[in-house]
């Protein structure tokens, strides 16, 4: 008789996070987590589309919201898209892929470069993301997973 599968256990986190996107060089910044959303949003502003390599990139600011700082941050264009905003008004915007750090887990994802300006949270991290990934949301705590454990490579290092 074999042995049932028991799946690894799945990983608690709150409604509200710090992690980190190491492909951009930002070592950590507030996210909501929003299982309403389908796509992952960052607040940014685009300043401007340029070629390198044959491939289209962007380069955009990220204004933090708890000091107001901007970093500057270039990135492929994965792709360009619809996305309904805040209000469900659809707004073309450009999605790039990166990776996400979460307390010592660490995978690729999509985002979404919207201009969050008003909003409290520099990341809205969406469903798309999460899926698959043994992760259950406590709607009730906040920051259970603890600072990214991964660190951020020197610019022009890969992530």
């Amino acid at each position: 008789m074999t042995k049932p599968h028991r799946a690894s256990p799945r990983t608690e986190i709150g409604w509200r996070e710090i992690v980190g996107l190491p492909g951009l060089d930002i070592p950590a910044l507030h996210a909501k987590i929003d299982t309403g959303a389908r796509t992952s949003a960052l607040n940014a502003s685009i300043v401007r589309e340029f070629e390198r390599a044959g491939e289209t990139w962007v380069e955009f600011d990220v204004t933090f919201t708890e000091d107001r700082h901007v970093q500057r941050c270039l990135a492929p264009i994965a792709d360009r898209r619809e996305i309904k905003n805040t209000s469900g008004i659809p707004e073309l915007r450009h999605v790039i892929e990166t990776r996400l750090t979460l307390g010592s887990r660490q995978w690729s994802i999509e985002l979404s470069l919207a201009d969050r300006e008003p909003m409290k949270y520099d990341l809205i991290l969406g469903r798309t993301a999460l899926r698959n990934r043994r992760i259950c949301v406590n709607p009730g705590r906040s920051f259970l997973s603890g600072p990214p454990s991964h660190p951020v490579p020197a610019a022009g290092q890969p992530a």
